[in-house]
């Protein structure tokens, strides 16, 4: 019987152990942040031929800036101002805003995408991270042409 009672009576050192990692968990467990979060807005419908207006709202939640290419894919082909791309530095407080205007006739599948790349004279001084975990980001939506 003696020897149940030393199994299962915790030592101060044991304790106070368990107590350290339980503290050290959380703290890690708060600490995730986005790389990206994205904001596309686009109609849902338009005319044929009319012109729509895709704006792209790009944020951070890491401390680092990040070099971000920012451009539209379409599920057919879209001529204009839809095919720019958009290279620019993203910082935590700095969120970043793209438009494009285009006109097309039929119903697409638009996706906004962000890649983060390593590039030289985009961000100030040249400090800029790429995430290990991932680089490519997107959001889709449908354009109904009615």
């Amino acid at each position: 019987m003696r020897s149940f009672q030393l199994l299962f009576r915790a030592s101060p050192a044991a304790l106070l152990l368990v107590l350290c990692l339980q503290l050290g968990i959380n703290k890690a467990q708060e600490d995730t942040r986005k790389a990206i979060i994205m904001d596309l807005q686009i109609p849902q419908s338009a005319s044929p031929n009319e012109e729509v207006t895709a704006k792209l709202t790009v944020k951070t939640q890491l401390r680092e800036c990040l070099v971000i290419k920012s451009y539209l894919v379409s599920s057919a082909p879209i001529d204009g101002s839809f095919n720019y791309k958009y290279t620019s530095c993203l910082c935590e407080n700095y969120p970043r805003t793209f438009f494009w205007d285009f006109q097309t006739n039929s119903t697409v599948r638009i996706a906004a995408v962000v890649d983060i790349f390593r590039e030289l004279n985009i961000c100030p001084n040249d400090k800029a991270v790429v995430p290990i975990d991932a680089n490519h980001f997107q959001v889709l939506t449908t354009l109904i042409i009615a």
